[in-house]
């Protein structure tokens, strides 16, 4: 079994049409462009009166299917089918929780879709396997990594009134069994929440990249967001083996207050991926634009639709919480880390993928360019092991700025690009040479390295005036990320961080560190 990634091609994205129909209908507008939806109703609504509303707002039932199927609620993600390969890319299936909500039409919408679509369904829903579970609090990277809170666990126990009790171990196992997934990371609850869902703190952007909520320091769920996430990159990496990217984003208030004193829980995190559209949760505030530029940054040649969600984040939940992915029935499978920035001017730049089909890969090229306003560069990329595709961009000069992505063909002709966007979207890295890393910085930070030459603890130590989210990492002299140092916010004045040079190989090391203000490196040697 492998369960489907959000960013992964869909055939369909299904909305349960009972509350909140004009934002239903913004997001009926922006998927059908990328894919079938199918919008599950109950009556009295029916395809003419549905057809009509969305009329009225200008979108028409082009690429839209409407399947009578009782719901109690809006809430698709939660008890919504989830979309799953055998064999990694084979064939498509369906699986179906215990909703865990006392709303037994939404606990039977993932089977009419199962039907609708013609997949094989497979329940968790007879013992030994019997789970209970909710699709806001579950992610996943699509290679077998999960995450959750901790209320999956109390949930499944004697505490959870369903009648269920099982172990943390059985509930990895029927994990592992019905949807593939081999590494199950369970944080801790936040306090404020109150339905326990990640989905309202926390995304995946690609297989390495966290999108966390961040509050101001010591604010709200702010800590405990922060706790979790550092047991998370201290105890595992990506699927790649590197440590998860982080990448922050505002928890905005709500009219001055915080869900520790009476406000909603205002979040960006709580989008959702529809082929090569992102649909933004957004409240008519001045963060929003924040929120924008930084999907913007982040997901290049992505769409982004922000849809104001400030009539129904009350109910805490936002625009993934009401959507459901379907996955395609033909899936390409294109798997790629992408590259970091470089100082090496001399060696090309292997780009390596996992590209995958059941009919098997034909071919598998690698589009490559240095400036955005000139065509893109092609190039074969050859077979290097099980699943794995190799090519190389070659060597740059100092200050190049390179863009990439990856095509593929399968044997029976379905072809794909990696990022789905491609070529609107890519994959970027720089080539910053030794001497493009400034000593000085325009960031009112002071930061020193010491002891440098170092062989052993050595100290970070920066100073600064603002709270800043920062990422402290170390690189060698080739451009690749050797360990994290630090991730989390830079407190105003003195801070200091630490890391052991002993296992470190001699030579030259940068330190990178990023704000969301500012980049600065600075060089240190390693001597033994």
């Amino acid at each position: 079994m492998r369960t489907i990634a959000e960013w992964e091609e869909l055939q369909a994205l299904v909305v349960g049409w009972k509350s909140y129909p004009t934002i239903l209908r913004q997001i009926v507008a922006a998927a059908k462009v990328e894919t079938r939806v199918i919008i599950v109703y109950t009556t009295p609504d029916n395809p003419a009166s549905l057809t009509s509303y969305l009329a009225s707002g200008g979108v028409d039932t082009i690429n839209v299917t409407f399947l009578a199927a009782p719901v109690n609620s809006v809430w698709a993600r939660d008890y919504g089918p989830w979309s799953a390969y055998t064999n990694d890319v084979d064939s498509l299936i369906t699986i179906d929780w215990i909703y865990n909500r006392p709303r037994p039409s939404d606990d039977a919408v993932p089977v009419a879709v199962s039907n609708y679509i013609g997949t094989p369904l497979y329940q968790t829903t007879t013992a030994p396997w019997n789970l209970v579970h909710t699709g806001g609090n579950f992610m996943t990277d699509g290679f077998g990594t999960g995450f959750s809170s901790e209320l999956v666990l109390e949930e499944n126990s004697s505490a959870g009134g369903f009648g269920i009790n099982h172990t943390p171990a059985e509930v990895d196992t029927i994990m592992k069994q019905f949807m593939g997934i081999n590494r199950y990371i369970i944080m801790d609850k936040l306090p404020y929440d109150v339905i326990h869902h990640i989905d309202m703190h926390m995304k995946l952007l690609d297989e390495e990249t966290l999108l966390v909520g961040e509050y101001p320091p010591g604010v709200a769920d702010g800590p405990q967001i922060e706790a979790n996430l550092q047991f998370v990159l201290a105890n595992y990496n990506s699927v790649y083996g590197t440590p998860y990217k982080v990448i922050r984003i505002p928890m905005p208030d709500d009219n001055n207050l915080y869900p520790n004193n009476g406000g909603d829980y205002f979040t960006y995190t709580n989008s959702s991926f529809i082929n090569k559209t992102v649909i933004l949760p957004v409240y008519g505030i001045s963060e929003d634009s924040t929120a924008v530029r930084i999907y913007e940054e982040s997901l290049p040649g992505y769409t982004i639709v922000p849809i104001n969600c400030i009539s129904m984040i009350g109910a805490l939940g936002a625009l993934h919480c009401i959507t459901k992915e379907v996955g395609t029935n033909d899936p390409l499978l294109i798997s790629h880390q992408a590259l970091p920035n470089t100082t090496d001017t001399l060696n090309s730049y292997t780009v390596s993928a996992r590209i995958q089909h059941r009919s098997g890969i034909a071919t598998a090229t690698l589009f490559w360019r240095t400036d955005t306003l000139q065509p893109w560069q092609s190039m074969s990329m050859n077979p290097a092991g099980t699943f794995i595709w190799d090519g190389a961009i070659p060597a740059q000069a100092v200050g190049t700025k390179v863009y990439y992505y990856i095509g593929a063909t399968a044997v029976s002709g379905k072809s794909q690009v990696r990022p789905l966007p491609a070529p609107s979207g890519y994959w970027r890295f720089e080539v910053t040479g030794t001497t493009s890393l400034s000593e000085n910085n325009s960031s009112g930070m002071k930061i020193d390295v010491f002891p440098n030459p170092c062989r052993g603890i050595t100290c970070v130590s920066i100073e600064n005036k603002l709270s800043l989210s920062a990422d402290i990492m170390l690189y060698d002299a080739t451009g690749r990320m050797v360990q994290p140092i630090s991730t989390g916010v830079l407190k105003m004045e003195s801070n200091k961080f630490f890391f052991d040079a002993s296992p470190l190989s001699a030579g030259v090391y940068f330190i990178r560190i990023q704000t969301d203000q500012t980049l600065d490196y600075r060089k240190i040697v390693v001597q033994h």
